[in-house]
């Protein structure tokens, strides 16, 4: 891979509140649930640092002292941690992207911080570079509950036709499921509205699709699970 073609930053979402996994959140933000003893946010850190990502970048809201605290500058765990503490209002998954604007790379990473994640960045970012003209990339995959997960059509090509958001009445003919880890260009950043509530899958794609923006699709058999219900966080402890 051409060393322009390297992602070393990410975005790590970490500002929910977690109600869906009391009492598990009972005194600290939901990334810091713990899975085979360490923070789930620690295990996002190992896993980036693993593939040459080290320019990590946290949005918090509920209770950051807990997060901060653990984790510092990052020094101690071979990356470096740069902050965003949402008050008094969460500004939601895209807002809290576009907290990062002026310190973003052309091509970053952007994670959902109670999602799992045992993903091949290096990997995902290869495919990534040999796809033309993309502005976003996020990985789609079959799941066990579609009717509360946000679907797309994709072509053959791999590029996102209609995106479908739940919930779901009637689900569509042909669909994968959205799981929320994605591959940014920096033109994302054009589509989202600063120091306001905007949501990625439900706002600012459909906008990118509306204009004629090109997002992919990636398929990979990595493990990747989203924990933000008990049931979900203890098919993930099951499954390490």
């Amino acid at each position: 891979m051409n060393s322009n073609n390297k992602i070393s930053q990410a975005v790590i979402l970490s500002a929910g509140l977690g109600t869906r996994l009391r009492p598990l959140t009972e005194g600290i933000p939901k990334v810091m649930v713990p899975l085979l003893g360490k923070p789930l946010l620690l295990h996002h850190i190992e896993q980036l640092k693993k593939h040459g990502i080290i320019d990590i970048f946290i949005n918090l809201h509920y209770l950051p002292d807990v997060i901060t605290d653990y984790f510092g500058d990052g020094s101690k765990f071979g990356v470096h941690i740069t902050y965003a503490i949402e008050k008094p209002n969460i500004l939601g998954t895209a807002g809290g992207v576009k907290n990062f604007e002026e310190k973003l790379k052309d091509n970053f990473f952007v994670i959902y911080g109670d999602v799992f994640s045992q993903v091949d960045y290096a990997k995902m970012a290869e495919d990534f570079f040999k796809k033309k003209n993309p502005i976003a990339m996020e990985i789609v995959g079959e799941t066990n509950h579609p009717t509360d997960s946000d679907l797309v059509e994709i072509d053959s090509k791999g590029r996102f036709i209609k995106i479908f958001l739940k919930p779901h009445i009637k689900l569509p003919t042909k669909y994968y499921s959205m799981r929320a880890l994605f591959i940014f260009n920096k033109k994302v950043l054009i589509f989202i509205p600063k120091e306001k509530y905007s949501e990625i899958d439900h706002e600012i794609l459909p906008r990118i699709l509306e204009a004629g923006g090109i997002i992919y699709g990636y398929k990979t058999k990595d493990f990747l699970k989203d924990i933000g219900t008990l049931d979900r966080y203890n098919e993930v402890v099951k499954y390490l």
